[in-house]
């Protein structure tokens, strides 16, 4: 018979060994339950079997009641039908099987679904504390578990579950690593397979808590299938090393191993400290002592300092003389491989404490992340040596570091800091660090223009007039570390003079005074890049001259987002204009225009998102004396609500008061959350009257002011900078004869959003 066909017959060796070991798995897992399965084909026909294992593995219920007691095929097939359909609801996928297939005893199916158990169970699913690999979730569970055990045991090549377990000695492996010492021996033992496996397994079942799921003879047999061999293993990841074992200590000197470069047989030169490492993690705990022998047969014992975790030990010794030098290491008493190594010691080189180094790239402050920097290094008397630099993040990753002989026993380093933080900067000359190296260097922020932000009236496009202060501010609180320069051009081309007023806090001010019209340029670096929108293009226009129209109130000045920001648009004299608004900032805004039919309107706006907007009021499509407006706009804040404010009395009243006597108001703020207040009146002729605001109890304020002329008097007030209900308030002493007041054409609303 074919070899294909003998192993795809009913009764195929590993078909056994995979029925025996699954069978053994799930009575494991019954033992608590006091149930028991001898005949993985039958057993399972009922479901009670089946339903106590998924139970036992699950730690849960099923999701609904079944037959405690099936007599009835139909019963079984019930109760296996809850096994699956709690199998389902745990999101485990069984493919082409249902109930009938397991109450009539369908071998192949019902291994499947043990299989799929074992890998949800065993493999998949429990947490290993000794896994380190970061992509275990990545990987299936063969790769997860062959990684785990690749792991444990780096010294041999294990690939699979099948042929790299058939000599025995990779479960000795195993086992030693689960329990250092527990089966120190593997190594040395005899190409006997059965007896290897039988002594590895009984350890571990005795002392690891890993039961036999698997034989001995079947875990090495040729035949074995993997999936009975991984059922096996799985148990390793979880196991315990019970009290009492009988651990053995191991020593084996040959695991042990020295490198370094006070190990090569050439490089190492006189007075210069010859390091080298001596790696003991193999070994077993056992003491490393050196010996170093001179040509002229000198013997000295140097010390081996242990590292953390005393697995390694570093080993520095100083060769005095030329000429080949023999280097002796031994572990517990005993040679490691390759000792005595054989060095080769050359004349010294040069004087490392005559070369010195300085440039802003050894500055402790100053530099910052992504900038390229640089220092020299000076070498001029000392001989020959090899220059080099050594530079450390905060983090102590290396960082490239280039350098280049620039003649004269000059030599440069540059390198390019990327990120922020302590940095070391260690200088060799010949292998050994020059005076006050190393150095730490302290790398600022890197310089991010692009969080710069520029606002202000002398940036905007249009509305700045000659002869007027143009003002800006440039906000680098989040730009990093950098230069920030400032330049205006004027229509010509030429420098015009820009004035730094006071800054604070990454946030600097600054005015300029243009003389003639036209387009003016001001640029803004920070880092020596340019920040967003620079350079911005100024129009500048000729003088306001006289003025038809005059614009005042708290809108102009600032408001909250989702509430409107108001301000008053008055006439000024006989000419009839033709008054227009745009709105400009982060968003667009709502503009609404009253007339008042007594030369003024209210104006509000509401701005949608929280930055500085510029408030253009224009008459004639021009804008008036002191447009743009330059208005904050903050975020909104729910605990203030300024349309609870109450202000009332005569002195708000269109006709509650009288020419030159106070006329007195309050305004009740104890609901609305947070102030301040603010209150600014002006009379008709724009001049600006004195409110006396007096605090009398719990946000409740007197208000007075003192009418001047028979004209109207426009009174606004803002809490938190928001106008309150029915401001502005307009109020007119009476008297005879009261001026005739002209009008201007309220048109041309506009919304205009950048």
């Amino acid at each position: 018979m074919p070899v294909t066909e003998k192993d795809l017959a009913d009764d195929a060796p590993w078909k056994k060994i995979q029925q025996n070991t699954f069978t053994r798995w799930c009575n494991e897992h019954l033992k608590c339950v006091n149930k028991r399965i001898a005949d993985l084909q039958l057993d399972l026909s009922d479901g009670l079997r089946l339903i106590a294992l998924l139970e036992v593995l699950s730690q849960k219920k099923m999701y609904r009641k079944y037959h405690a007691r099936p007599t009835f095929r139909q019963m079984k097939l019930e109760n296996v039908s809850v096994a699956l359909e709690f199998l389902d609801r745990e999101n485990i996928r069984l493919v082409s099987i249902d109930s009938k297939a397991i109450v009539d005893g369908n071998m192949k199916l019902i291994l499947g679904m043990v299989w799929t158990l074992i890998l949800h169970y065993s493999i998949s699913m429990p947490v290993w504390e000794d896994e380190v690999d970061d992509e275990a979730e990545k990987k299936t569970p063969k790769q997860r578990l062959l990684g785990w055990i690749q792991n444990k045991v780096p010294d041999l090549p294990i690939n699979n579950f099948s042929r790299d377990w058939q000599s025995g000695k990779a479960l000795g492996a195993l086992v030693d690593s689960c329990a250092p010492g527990l089966c120190p021996d593997w190594e040395t033992w005899d190409n006997k397979p059965s007896d290897n496996a039988q002594e590895a397994m009984q350890l571990a079942d005795d002392w690891l808590g890993i039961p036999q799921v698997i034989a001995p003879e079947e875990i090495i047999d040729p035949s074995v299938d993997e999936q009975s061999v991984m059922t096996y293993l799985s148990q390793f990841p979880k196991a315990k090393l019970k009290p009492g074992a009988p651990l053995k200590p191991k020593l084996n000197p040959k695991k042990a191993r020295a490198y370094g470069p006070g190990l090569e047989p050439v490089g190492n030169r006189v007075l210069r400290p010859a390091v080298f490492t001596v790696d003991a993690f193999s070994a077993g705990q056992g003491q490393v002592t050196v010996y170093v022998e001179d040509p002229e047969g000198t013997r000295e014992e140097v010390k081996a300092v242990p590292n953390e975790g005393k697995k390694t030990f570093s080993v520095t010794y100083i060769p005095q003389v030329m000429g080949h030098h023999k280097v002796t290491v031994l572990f517990a008493g005993q040679q490691i491989p390759k000792s005595p190594f054989e060095v080769s010691v050359d004349k010294a080189q040069g004087d490392p404490t005559k070369v010195t180094a300085k440039g802003p790239g050894l500055d402790a402050i100053g530099n910052i992340a992504n900038k390229p920097t640089y220092f020299d290094i000076y070498t001029a008397g000392a001989g020959v040596g090899d220059v080099s630099a050594f530079i450390k993040d905060p983090q102590g990753r290396p960082l490239e570091a280039m350098v280049e002989d620039k003649g004269d026993s000059v030599f440069r380093c540059t390198y390019k800091p990327t990120q922020q933080g302590p940095h070391t900067i260690t200088v060799t000359f010949g292998g050994i660090a020059i005076p006050k190296s190393p150095s730490t260097v302290n790398i600022g922020p890197a310089s991010m223009p692009g969080a710069c932000r520029a606002t202000g009236r002398g940036l905007q496009p249009r509305g700045v007039r000659v002869k007027q202060v143009a003002d800006f501010r440039v906000d680098t609180r989040n730009a990093g570390s950098g230069d920030l320069k400032v330049s205006v051009k004027g229509p010509k081309g030429m420098e015009e003079p820009v004035k730094q007023k006071e800054s604070g806090d990454g946030v600097f001010n600054y005015d300029y005074y243009p003389h003639a019209p036209g387009k003016y340029t001001v640029t803004i670096t920070w880092g020596g890049q340019h920040i967003p929108k620079s350079p911005f293009e100024v129009g500048v226009g000729p003088e306001a001259g006289p003025q038809k129209i005059r614009a005042w109130g708290p809108g102009l000045e600032g408001g909250m987002v989702g509430k409107s920001a108001d301000f008053v648009a008055e006439s000024i004299g006989t000419d009839v204009g033709v008054l227009g608004f745009a709105i400009e900032g982060p968003s667009q805004a709502k503009i609404e225009c009253e007339d008042q039919n007594d030369g003024s309107c209210d104006v509000k706006y509401w701005p949608s998102e929280a930055g500085e907007y510029a408030v253009h009021v224009m008459c004639d499509d021009d804008d008036i004396e002191d447009s743009p407006f330059m208005a904050y706009i903050v975020p909104d804040n729910q605990d203030i609500n300024p349309s609870l404010v109450k202000a009332y009395g005569p002195g708000l009243e269109k006709s509650g008061c009288v020419i030159n006597k106070p006329a007195e108001f309050t305004v009740n703020t104890k609901d609305a959350g947070t102030g301040p207040l603010k209150i600014s009146a002006q009379s008709a002729e724009g001049g600006p009257l004195d409110v006396k605001v007096k605090k009398t109890g719990d946000g409740v304020y007197a208000c007075s002011y003192t009418p001047v002329a028979a004209v109207k008097h426009t009174v606004a007030i803002t809490w938190a900078g928001v106008s309150v209900p029915n401001s502005p308030f307009r109020v007119r002493p009476p008297q005879d004869n009261v001026p005739e007041q002209h009008t201007t054409s309220l048109e041309g609303n506009k919304n205009k959003h950048i």
